[in-house]
């Protein structure tokens, strides 16, 4: 039985030849509209409800803490499940159903704040639901470009999409830091969802049709399939780094951005327009990070560009503790901090992406970017009580300062892995490019 990625990317759903360029593809056209859209929708609520809780609910330290771990213990409950459940069913009627769901959870908020409704309890569920439908979505787009276009499409195909990306960071913070100051937290919830629905409309259009397993009497459990994603991810060399380095990151990152959304406006007195373009300033390094990734790997090797990224862009935030004056003072090296950090984070996204994929056959595409979101962003939650807990305990300087350094964990496990010796080009999968499982085994 063929793979899903071969399969889709080979005819079309009238059994022509695909489109040879991406951009002439309806379909791919579809999910990338649909994607962008989405990312923009996450990035806006993601903003939205912390500034909700901050400014309006007037939320301390260690509620902000709580609020962002709920949001984000999806990842560490249902990353493996949903990996290993989104490799036996079409991605677009995964990535649909969650649009749908965002949106009206969002919906939901809108109201209850709109009548006064919206307490600290109501915006946890919504914060859990919002994540934990877009840890599907997340899997699925990622695994639905394998199956969409032919494998010397992928780096066009996550350059596009992670482009897309880099725009929802540059829109979603600024659009829902203006909102929440010149409007309402209610009108920035509805904005959010949306752009949910609209990402539902352009998703749901996608016509091409997908592989997917047949339905056998006696199915392989769950368990299984989620033991073998994370089997073949301890086993690969490559990918055991990028989770041990992702889970450094992200737990010590959960931690560092709990203390700053609090360092920001009450340490510095920035409003939540500053705030949002404090954070939107990411958004234009993302890009550049994009460009930079198609070019510096090929010149100075891959190994080389990795550890320095993920260094320089890490360690912007070192500076961050020592600020001090007007907002006219700090917000312009707030803006250079995000643009340095987005840039270096956008590289090592890509290239990261680029290993992973490589080394990954097509049928186990999902539970290896699941397994690799349990390990990574799995810390998130836990990260974001810490910070919490050290804002309360030890002030937001000296918490800022330590959660800044502890980001510098990252770059020390790559240097120290084989990743920081690759060279100008990724080496081939074994098997000569073949799936070494099943697609749906």
């Amino acid at each position: 039985m063929p793979s899903a990625s071969s399969f889709s990317s080979a005819v079309s759903d009238s059994g022509r030849p695909a489109p040879s360029s991406l951009w002439r593809d309806r379909d791919f056209r579809r999910l990338w509209v649909g994607q962008t859209v989405s990312q923009l929708g996450e990035h806006t609520s993601l903003l939205v409800l912390p500034l909700f809780a901050v400014l309006t609910l007037d939320a301390s330290a260690g509620q902000l803490g709580i609020l962002r771990a709920v949001g984000q213990a999806p990842i560490l409950l249902l990353s493996l499940f949903a990996g290993a459940w989104v490799d036996r069913w079409r991605t677009r009627t995964v990535m649909v159903l969650t649009d749908a769901g965002r949106a009206l959870a969002l919906g939901a908020a809108a109201l209850g704040g709109l009548f006064g409704l919206l307490g600290l309890p109501a915006l946890l569920v919504v914060a859990f639901t919002v994540g934990a439908l877009s840890v599907f979505f997340d899997v699925a787009y990622q695994a639905s470009l394998v199956r969409l276009v032919r494998r010397d499409q992928l780096v066009r195909g996550n350059s596009a999409l992670e482009g897309s990306r880099s725009a929802a960071q540059i829109g979603g913070p600024a659009l829902g830091g203006a909102l929440v100051s010149l409007l309402s937290a209610p009108i920035a919830a509805a904005g959010s969802a949306l752009f949910f629905a609209l990402s539902f409309l352009s998703i749901r259009r996608i016509r091409r049709r997908e592989a997917i397993p047949e339905r056998s009497e006696r199915p392989p459990r769950m368990g299984r399939r989620i033991h073998e994603g994370l089997r073949f991810v301890v086993g690969d060399t490559s990918l055991r780094t990028v989770c041990l380095a992702s889970a450094a990151f992200q737990f010590c990152f959960a931690a560092m951005m709990t203390v700053y959304l609090l360092f920001l406006p009450r340490e510095l007195h920035l409003s939540g327009t500053a705030v949002g373009l404090a954070l939107a300033a990411t958004g234009p390094g993302a890009l550049l990070g994009s460009v930079l990734a198609a070019r510096l790997p090929g010149r100075f090797g891959y190994g080389v560009v990795l550890v320095s990224a993920a260094a320089l862009g890490d360690g912007a935030f070192l500076c961050v503790p020592a600020l001090h004056g007007s907002a006219a003072v700090t917000l312009p090296v707030l803006l250079a901090v995000g643009f340095v950090f987005g840039t270096g984070g956008q590289l090592v996204n890509v290239m990261v992406m680029a290993v992973r994929q490589t080394a990954t056959p097509d049928g186990m595409q999902g539970r290896a970017s699941a397994t690799i979101t349990f390990v990574g962003m799995g810390m998130t939650p836990l990260g974001s009580l810490l910070g919490g807990f050290l804002a309360q305990e030890w002030g937001l300087r000296t918490s800022l300062l330590v959660t800044a350094a502890g980001m510098l964990l990252s770059p020390v496990v790559l240097a120290l892995s084989p990743l920081a010796s690759l060279g100008r080009t990724l080496p081939a999968r074994a098997g000569g490019g073949r799936d070494r499982t099943p697609p749906f085994a």
